[in-house]
């Protein structure tokens, strides 16, 4: 972006405090992504597993079984991306299920 004398600067400014939405996604963008793993476990079945992922983290049932194979065969997988904000609430839901979560 070409800078002439600071007005585009203030251009910018200016449009973020005349609109929020655009204010509203460069917070956004501001946030570290977080990524809201789930761990093996040998107490769960692949059924709840994948009823909780769909439930409570709005999986398909594609994605759902997807990530729970993943994480049977590798350890762990990333279930969800967001800011922490977002995902810890999903975390207590899954952990009150039972479930191994942390985020990262």
């Amino acid at each position: 972006m070409k800078v002439v004398h600071g007005m585009e600067q203030n251009n910018v400014n200016k449009d973020m405090q005349q609109n929020p939405e655009i204010r509203h996604s460069v917070d956004k963008k501001s946030y570290p992504v977080r990524q809201l793993v789930l761990h093996n476990d040998e107490v769960n079945t692949f059924e709840h597993v994948i009823d909780s992922l769909i439930q409570v983290c709005q999986h398909d049932s594609i994605q759902a079984e997807q990530c729970a194979f993943i994480t049977h065969h590798k350890g762990k997988c990333d279930v969800k991306n967001g800011s922490f904000e977002e995902l810890s609430p999903m975390r207590v839901s899954l952990l009150d299920r039972g479930l191994q979560v942390t985020i990262d």
